[in-house]
């Protein structure tokens, strides 16, 4: 831990903690696959990983970030000052591209396969593509999930360029419309990718959520998924 930092974070502590002696405090930049922060106390000494993509971040950055899980370790309100300074920080434009290519270098995308037991997912996104983008969307990676997840649809990876859909509706009781509408949504996260309006992240814009219904089987397909 540089001293620039250690002032860093024993400032943070102060604030939250002002007449308790601080304790030992271990904080490192840590090579993590996204951008993740971690703080743990263990016998009276806390430490703290950081993502290293926060390395060289400004100062300010750094003490809303420390800030952040100090408050979280000891239930403390977190500052809303620190928390949009750091919404915003990690939202600009050159953190997400850096933390994009540093999923593709170090993170693992199981890519199994387009091609299901009743759909086929490269099929079923280019038909799709004709008949609501004219045929301009890009095909991503499509794969089903690899387990047959219930809680996730499915999603959307920028940093992979992937399409993943859970299993679970690769079923033939599980009617076409619906597998669809699952595949159109996540290729509207690839044409309106996400945005961000003051500190906080739009996943679903107005343009998103218009054209979302303009999929014919909207109604029939969220009354299935039971996702109204």
């Amino acid at each position: 831990m540089t001293p620039k930092l250690a002032e860093i974070v024993h400032e943070a502590y102060r604030e939250l903690r002002p007449r308790t002696p601080a304790p030992v405090f271990h904080v490192r930049f840590y090579p993590f696959v996204s951008i993740n922060n971690t703080i743990r106390l263990r016998e009276g000494e806390i430490y703290i990983r950081l993502s290293d993509l926060l390395e060289g971040s400004p100062d300010g950055i750094l003490h809303s970030i420390l800030h952040i899980l100090l408050a979280k370790l000891y239930r403390q309100p977190v500052e809303r000052a620190h928390s949009g300074r750091y919404r915003r920080y990690i939202a600009s434009h050159d953190v997400t591209a850096k933390a994009r290519l540093v999923r593709q270098m170090r993170g693992r995308k199981h890519i199994r396969s387009a091609r299901g037991h009743h759909y086929h997912l490269e099929e079923i996104f280019d038909d799709l593509n004709r008949r609501f983008f004219h045929g301009l969307l890009g095909r991503p990676q499509l794969t089903w999930s690899q387990n047959r997840a219930r809680r996730s649809l499915g999603h959307y990876d920028p940093a992979h360029n992937a399409i993943v859909i859970s299993r679970v509706f690769d079923d033939p009781r599980v009617p076409r419309y619906a597998v669809e509408y699952i595949v159109y949504h996540e290729m509207l996260h690839l044409k309106h990718p996400v945005k961000l309006r003051g500190s906080r992240r739009c996943v679903h814009s107005r343009e998103f959520l218009d054209e979302e219904k303009l999929f014919p089987e909207l109604a029939p397909a969220q009354k299935f998924l039971g996702i109204m």
